[in-house]
């Protein structure tokens, strides 16, 4: 079996020690704040990033970079890699439309090269958890294909739930309507949202103050894993700088659910962007999304 590597996009939001211990090989995704960019040599961090938004800067954002891509695949083909790229959701960036163009034209151009790249259709962790599956199948043995066959067959059953602490974000976003974002502020209304099979961020319902909205996520997950046949040993919990609120959610979940092993990472710039400080999102496998 010919070796291969996973590569996967910034927007996956695995901590840095996860990358290095299983070798996965990131493409950076850039962001703009006051006209400079943001990305793979200057990121900021995350807790100065979320700062700045909270003192009001609105960051843009913008896909990988074609060059970028075909350097690091064209480096990890030189070392004898075939790859498989796990990239952000289409309909939330251009980022896997690069991946998929570089991957094509340099199979065209080099004999024996082999890059598949998913379409995660998923986002921030959600997009990690699919990484880590990959991660767990490559580790028991299993070939490109047989992941990559796995991945297709299983990604809608992966779930992402979030919520977030302020409705401008979700406005700006074009995801509410200014009103909505107005009048939800002042009778502090916290909107849960999901990541659709088309892989779009779409409102599931609003529900009234902070404490009930993070309690509503474990609710849903609750329903949406009851008939899922396989089993979720971890999930994934992102933030945009509220360490505490993820905290609260995978301890209810251990409570409530009995899945002791949780993943807690903050949501990276390009993500955070827009959904702002104080989101959370929940990640985990269920019957449906």
């Amino acid at each position: 079996m010919k070796k291969y590597i996973i590569t996967t996009d910034t927007t996956c939001d695995l901590p840095q020690t996860y990358l290095e211990q299983h070798n996965i090989i990131l493409l950076p995704l850039y962001y703009s704040i006051h006209e400079t960019v943001y990305g793979e040599d200057n990121a900021l961090e995350p807790k100065e990033f979320y700062r700045i938004m909270r003192e009001g800067e609105m960051p843009t954002t913008m896909a990988v970079n074609p060059d970028t891509a075909r350097s690091v695949f064209t480096e990890l083909l030189e070392k004898g890699y075939d790859i498989l790229h796990i990239a952000f959701s289409s309909p939330l960036s251009g980022s896997c439309s690069v991946a998929a163009t570089t991957a094509r034209e340099l199979c065209e151009d080099i004999p024996d090269a082999k890059i598949i790249v998913i379409d995660s259709l998923c986002a921030s962790l959600g997009e990690g958890l699919l990484v880590h599956k990959a991660v767990q199948l490559k580790d028991n043995g299993k070939n490109i294909d047989e992941v990559a066959a796995w991945l297709e067959n299983n990604k809608l059953n992966l779930c992402h739930l979030f919520t977030v602490d302020d409705l401008h974000h979700l406005h700006r976003g074009g995801r509410v309507s200014r009103a909505s974002a107005i009048i939800g502020t002042l009778i502090n209304v916290k909107p849960v949202l999901h990541v659709n099979n088309e892989g779009r961020l779409l409102p599931l319902n609003n529900v009234r103050g902070r404490k009930k909205a993070l309690t509503a996520l474990v609710d849903i997950m609750e329903e949406k894993i009851k008939n899922y046949p396989g089993k979720n040993d971890i999930v994934f919990i992102s933030h945009g700088d509220s360490i505490e609120d993820a905290q609260f959610v995978a301890t209810l979940i251990k409570e409530r659910l009995g899945i002791q092993e949780s993943l807690i990472n903050m949501i990276s710039p390009t993500i955070g962007s827009h959904s702002g400080p104080g989101t959370i999102a929940l990640f985990f496998m269920g019957s449906e999304r």
